[in-house]
């Protein structure tokens, strides 16, 4: 495990001109991502270098995708394919991946694939210290997920390709000229009046619906109170044994001497141990995620940073050192 060097909440500058090279199978995910992958991966820096890796002649990659890496500033790698179903491309960009590294030495690397086979590749640019974004479909293997720093469904960004819409059934020309000719031939008879219009009913009053208080509930010590979530949610999140052991981990392994993690670190620690994505667990971030589980008490800084601590450590202070 490699600790962020640059975390987004000590270092926010910096954090921003991070240099990453942006590496795509073009082979396995769908063009329509690339815009929500780029615009994600600026909350951890610069992609300088960016090159998609696919056979450009061949007919899979020839709809939708000119466009598209050209409106996204992307270079196209050619690697043809040598032989039928043989991963030409994932070797070609390895290759420059390797020499990526030991020439102009990027500040991390993201990977765009749903192949299991960028797995080893993820491990060794790890090895050198370096972070691996990865992001590609729910269908990725579990070994690259996890293999990667972090990684990021494409669903879960808005890149999923859409569903296409159902076709309506072609109408044979001879049937169509069939069905136009009978609706010559009958006559147009007028209308038949409108019935009368019902009686109007006196309008009932809507219930006005009760306001709801827009401050989060604290208490004396000013550690706010978990936000009231699905019941059903959390019985699922307390379930899932090695998720909550990851949390307490993070939390535990941040901590201060009172037993109280800064947000941003126990999150990014639960990350860097296990790839986790909340979204696909139900919320929308770590904040919402450890709060979802009621495991945890949440402090509220006053400058704005949240705190966490476990509430099975009953030698927790009753607020963070701050």
């Amino acid at each position: 495990m490699h600790p962020d060097p640059f975390p987004a909440d000590l270092f926010p500058a910096l954090r921003q001109r991070r240099r990453i090279a942006l590496l795509i199978d073009a082979d396995n995910v769908p063009h329509d991502t690339l815009a929500a992958v780029i615009a994600a991966l600026g909350a951890h820096g610069t992609a300088h270098i960016r090159r998609a890796y696919g056979d450009w002649g061949g007919a899979t990659l020839q709809k939708g995708w000119k466009e598209k890496l050209r409106d996204c500033a992307i270079r196209p790698i050619q690697q043809f394919s040598y032989t039928p179903r043989k991963n030409a491309t994932d070797i070609a960009l390895v290759i420059d991946a390797m020499e990526l590294l030991h020439t102009q030495r990027p500040d991390a690397f993201c990977l765009v694939s749903s192949d299991a086979d960028f797995t080893p590749l993820a491990l060794h640019l790890r090895g050198h210290g370096l972070d691996v974004y990865g992001f590609g479909e729910r269908k990725t293997p579990a070994s690259f997920v996890h293999a990667c720093t972090s990684f990021v469904h494409l669903e879960d960004i808005g890149g999923a390709p859409a569903a296409a819409e159902p076709r309506a059934p072609d109408v044979p020309e001879t049937q169509a000229a069939t069905e136009a000719s009978v609706a010559v031939a009958v006559p147009i008879r007028p209308a038949p009046p409108p019935p009368p219009p019902p009686p109007k009913q006196k309008a009932q009053p809507k219930p006005q619906p009760k306001p709801q208080p827009k401050s989060k509930p604290q208490t004396a010590t000013g550690v706010t109170a978990a936000a009231p979530g699905s019941a059903a949610l959390r019985k699922t999140l307390r379930q899932n044994t090695k998720l909550i052991d990851t949390l307490r981990e993070a939390v535990r392994s941040t901590a201060d001497e009172n037993g109280w993690a800064a947000m941003s670190k126990a999150g990014g620690a639960a990350n860097r141990e296990v790839s986790i994505n909340p979204r696909a667990l139900g919320v929308k971030n770590f904040v919402a995620l450890f709060e979802a589980t009621d495991l945890f008490e949440i402090f509220e800084s006053p400058a704005g940073p949240k705190y966490l601590a476990d509430k099975s450590n009953e030698a927790r202070g009753p607020r963070p050192v701050i």
